[in-house]
């Protein structure tokens, strides 16, 4: 059932109850940056001098996801707002969550914050903005600034590290100096935080828009190395100029992933990132009528094996990583669509990362030797295959050879395909030929 209102309209009617109650409520954090640099926000928080009972008792659906840190979902009108109350913090003593929270102002709530830019508080009733901590200033810099001691943030909560870039990243921002050496500083506690929430954050940076500047970010902070090291190993590693003029391995991935169509799946964007990363393991240096060339072979087999492995330890799920790890295992299939059977591009075709797998190839030429003939042909005979010729329905199954004679076992799947193929190639077109064709063969095969 779709949501009765947007989170806009539900943020609000929570501000507005609350206010006439009585309390101080705000929208907080992401949503007021997003308004003023006139981004949508995803979403609508709200921050509340109303203690945790208190929005429970004044609110008729509410889920106490984070009670303990003061942190209440109003359902209003089918949508969940997350309503927090202003709170400090203690020590932090495993580098995610704080050993104890404390109800507190709206001033000390945003000094707790990690960056300015996040630290604004917006009353849309009063159509007032509320800065403690000089975030609007940082949004006109275009700066990424750690609230306070940028030491202190971070070691309060590791993951902050990887969020700066993430934020970089996805507003196009710098990351203010004393900030950026604090990263530089903490960076291997990285390795502290959860695979999970590692690569949320990076999912995020490479669905960017300025997913290459965020890899950028990543190597020169020194997480890249600490979390990606198969792609910290891409530097350095040479193409040749014949079909790479853009430069090393390293080079061509950023560019591919600036390639890359808006909106992009997270399926896509993590194939485009890993989709040479079997590179540096394949090289191979040969000279080739008095020229050095560079060559990978077997580059995207091993580059399968090695994205199953990265995958698997952020954790993916299974259905993801196997689309990804496909994506990656053909993407050099692309090369030779102009010379293949017509079968084997009906079966291109009907992939079910087909579309992504087009969409990462075109990236990749864009990013290489700009040809996109092949591009061009696939996106034409798509069009004029259409699904019933590339998907079709069977024309025979397993009891019908049964019905002619066949025993049960392998060979009931071998005549089937074989079936499948004539088909494809348009050579059987009706039941009858394909019930007509396998009679003659079978009876031909026996007779052998």
């Amino acid at each position: 059932m779709k949501p009765k209102t947007d989170s806009k309209k539900a943020s609000l009617r929570v501000v507005q109850r609350l206010q006439k109650a009585g309390y101080e409520a705000l929208w907080a954090g992401g949503c007021v940056r997003d308004r003023l640099l006139e981004r949508r926000p995803s979403d609508y928080d709200v921050a509340t001098s109303a203690k945790p009972a208190q929005i429970q008792k004044l609110f008729r659906h509410t889920i106490p996801v984070g009670k303990a840190f003061g942190v209440i979902l109003v359902v209003e009108g089918g949508v969940p707002v997350e309503t927090a109350s202003f709170r400090g913090e203690g020590a932090y003593k495993d580098g995610r969550r704080p050993s104890k929270v404390f109800f507190t102002s709206a001033q000390k709530d945003a000094q707790r914050r990690d960056f300015t830019i996040n630290g604004l508080f917006y009353d849309p009733i009063a159509r007032k903005l509320i800065d403690y901590v000089g975030g609007r200033a940082d949004l006109q810099k275009k700066i990424v600034r750690a609230i306070g001691d940028p030491v202190q943030r971070f070691r309060e909560d590791h993951l902050r590290l990887l969020r700066a870039v993430r934020v970089a990243t996805v507003l196009n921002f710098k990351i203010e100096a004393k900030t950026w050496r604090a990263i530089l500083k903490l960076a291997p506690k990285i390795r502290k935080i959860s695979a999970e929430r590692i690569r949320e954050e990076l999912t995020r940076i490479f669905c960017s828009e300025y997913a290459a500047r965020g890899l950028d970010l990543l190597r020169r902070s020194g997480l890249l190395k600490l979390l990606l090291p198969d792609i910290e190993a891409m530097v350095g590693v040479r193409h040749s100029p014949d079909f790479h003029p853009e430069g090393d391995v390293w080079v061509h991935t950023q560019l591919v992933m600036s390639k890359l169509p808006m909106p992009r799946t997270p399926t896509l964007a993590w194939a485009a990132l890993l989709h040479d990363v079997g590179k540096p393991r394949t090289y191979v240096k040969k000279k080739v009528k008095g020229s050095w060339r560079w060559r990978f072979p077997g580059h995207a087999e091993v580059g399968e094996r090695l994205a199953r492995k990265i995958l698997g330890r952020l954790k993916w799920p299974r259905a993801e990583t196997q689309a990804v790890c496909e994506i990656v295992a053909n993407h050099m299939t692309f090369k030779d669509v102009r010379s293949m059977r017509l079968s084997t591009l009906k079966r291109l075709l009907s992939r079910p990362t087909f579309a992504e797998e087009l969409e990462l190839h075109r990236a990749d030429c864009l990013a290489s030797h700009g040809m996109l003939q092949n591009y061009r042909f696939l996106k034409k005979m798509r069009k004029e295959l259409g699904r019933e010729q590339v998907h079709p329905k069977p024309l025979v199954n397993g009891r019908d050879l049964l019905a002619l004679g066949l025993e049960e076992g392998p060979q009931i799947g071998q005549w089937l395909r074989a079936a499948e193929e004539k088909q494809l190639e348009g050579e059987l077109k009706s039941r009858a030929e394909a019930l007509e064709w396998l009679r003659q063969n079978i009876v031909s095969s026996a007779s052998r």
